[in-house]
């Protein structure tokens, strides 16, 4: 790890500013304080329903707005897919800040969840295959996400995930590596909740208890399967009620836990539920090597189906264009373009 180009960001403590006045919508009350932008619940007049509003913060450069244009863009492109937190709308409010007009998940986000308490082992396999269907359809429109955590995963009313924040996603670069971010760095992320890592494609803002050891090094050169290390610890966080290598009692500073996550030294989880196989999967995805880890997203999803059958639970589908079922698994998988959010009792029904 090249210390000299990691620098913390301040801890900021701000009041929200004010909502912007948008034609149509009245604001309700704040949702949440990110370090470039603020979120906020309004009512929208026309259809009449409830949206989240994504209303950057602080000086607003033309790049920073290009690179927001460039986040709705990604967004509306990719919200088709169920799993994927739907936008309805991009503009220019009268002050001049930009927004983003997004479905409004009104239950518990997955960092909420497991504060309360640790996921199932069901609840976690079905949300992980899920899940890694989106970061799959985004790997194949060519786009990291790259701050994949519990609180980017909301719940929408009927309990469906819906992975959220685009804000530091890069485009591939070659040989899959990410190169040049589509949205501001750190656009999403909550005040304090990470650091800057400073390399050749700029400043990105990491969420370190999730992040891959590759985006510790001088220069970050992310691929898919940084990815796939960042929803394998989400998905251990929300089983173990902690993050992956975060020891309790013992020291857990951002520079504590850089350096387990270098050496792959995940703490053992206290749980005697979860079966070994399941372990094995999401070690493999956390793999310090990112040559010794799952080399999609798919496939760490056909694992966690296989940890379905195992176990002798209806397997979930993978919502990914042109996937297939792993072998003895009965499944029908949609494509993103005819999939459509219904109540979980609809989707475990479909043929």
């Amino acid at each position: 790890m090249a210390s000299g180009l990691l620098r913390y960001p301040d801890r900021v403590q701000r009041d929200p500013a004010a909502p912007p006045e948008l034609d149509g919508y009245t604001a309700v009350r704040v949702l949440g304080l990110g370090g470039f932008s603020d979120v906020f619940l309004y009512q929208q007049e026309l259809p009449r329903r409830q949206v989240a509003v994504k209303v950057l913060t602080g000086v607003l450069t033309d790049a920073v707005r290009t690179a927001f244009v460039r986040e709705a863009n990604l967004m509306a492109a990719l919200s088709t897919h169920p799993y994927i937190v739907t936008i309805h709308q991009a503009g220019i409010a009268r002050d001049g800040r930009p927004y983003l007009v997004m479905e409004y998940c009104s239950r518990p986000s997955l960092a909420e969840r497991y504060k309360r308490q640790p996921l199932s082992i069901a609840d976690t396999l079905r949300t992980g295959i899920r899940i890694a269907g989106a970061v799959a359809t985004l790997h194949g429109a060519g786009i990291l996400h790259r701050d994949i955590k519990p609180a980017n995963v909301l719940t929408n009313d009927y309990g469906w995930p819906a992975l959220t924040d685009f804000g530091i996603a890069t485009a591939f670069g070659p040989g899959g590596a990410g190169a040049g971010t589509v949205g501001p760095a750190g656009a999403g992320s909550v005040a304090g909740g990470g650091f800057d890592a400073t390399g050749g494609t700029g400043t990105i803002g990491l969420s370190v208890p999730w992040s891959p050891p590759e985006m510790f090094v001088d220069v970050p050169d992310p691929d898919v399967r940084s990815d796939v290390f960042s929803l394998a610890a989400t998905l251990y966080t929300v089983l173990a009620g902690r993050t992956p290598f975060e020891i309790r009692g013992g020291p857990n500073g951002q520079l504590d836990l850089i350096s387990r996550i270098e050496r792959g030294e995940v703490t053992p989880m206290s749980r005697t539920d979860v079966p070994v196989s399941l372990l094995a999967a999401l070690a493999r995805g956390m793999a310090p090597r990112r040559e010794d880890r799952w080399p999609s997203a798919l496939e760490l999803a056909r694992a966690l189906q296989r940890v379905e059958l195992e176990l002798g639970y209806a397997p979930t589908g993978i919502e990914l264009p042109g996937a297939e079922a792993p072998r003895g698994a009965a499944i029908r998988m949609t494509t993103v373009a005819t999939a459509t959010r219904t109540p979980p009792g609809c989707a475990r029904c479909r043929p």
